[in-house]
């Protein structure tokens, strides 16, 4: 199977999304399944530069080609005032249309500090990411109330390991169906 890429939905460089997402690849990596994480901290500068939308460039190459060389994406999104971040939007708006996401598993992973954990900006996302074609596994996991489910090395506490790692077998078996 090719690399699922686990997408850290933000780009604070501490942000508990990366945290998750780190998680989330060890998980798949203690599967024996390969899986690597792209965190937007990490998207080049000149992607924000106005002529960006009609000439893609050169630096985001490399990003493209590992959406497109993913066997699937599991992306972790933070909840920024009732939605997912605007630079996970814009990072989607970057990507080839259709090609990026056309028929694509997608798992998605929500968090915030709020008692919602990121419900809305998964719904939200849900929908930007059908548009573009994704197939999107249902089992969803919403983690409320993060920062005190995190301890200072970005270990998850309480039982969301568990639900994390049934997600993750499940959605390996959902990507495999898919023939992905």
């Amino acid at each position: 199977m090719k690399a699922i890429l686990v997408i850290s939905g933000t780009n604070p460089p501490q942000s508990s999304a990366l945290k998750i997402a780190k998680v989330v690849e060890g998980l798949y990596w203690s599967a024996q399944i390969p899986a690597e994480v792209l965190s937007l901290c990490d998207l080049p500068a000149a992607m924000f530069e106005p002529a960006a939308y009609e000439h893609k460039p050169a630096e985001f190459a490399q990003i493209q080609q590992r959406v497109l060389h993913a066997a699937a994406l599991h992306v972790i999104t933070p909840e920024y005032n009732g939605s997912f971040p605007g630079v996970l939007k814009y990072f989607i708006d970057m990507l080839r249309f259709p090609e990026s996401f056309d028929r694509k598993p997608v798992a998605l992973v929500g968090e915030s500090d709020g008692t919602w954990g990121a419900l809305r900006a998964g719904e939200q996302l849900q929908l930007v990411l059908r548009y573009r074609n994704a197939h999107i596994y249902p089992e969803r996991v919403f983690i409320t109330e993060v920062s005190s489910r995190l301890d200072e090395r970005g270990n998850l506490q309480g039982e969301l390991k568990e639900r994390l790692l049934r997600q993750m077998t499940g959605f390996a078996r959902f990507i495999n169906c898919l023939g992905a």
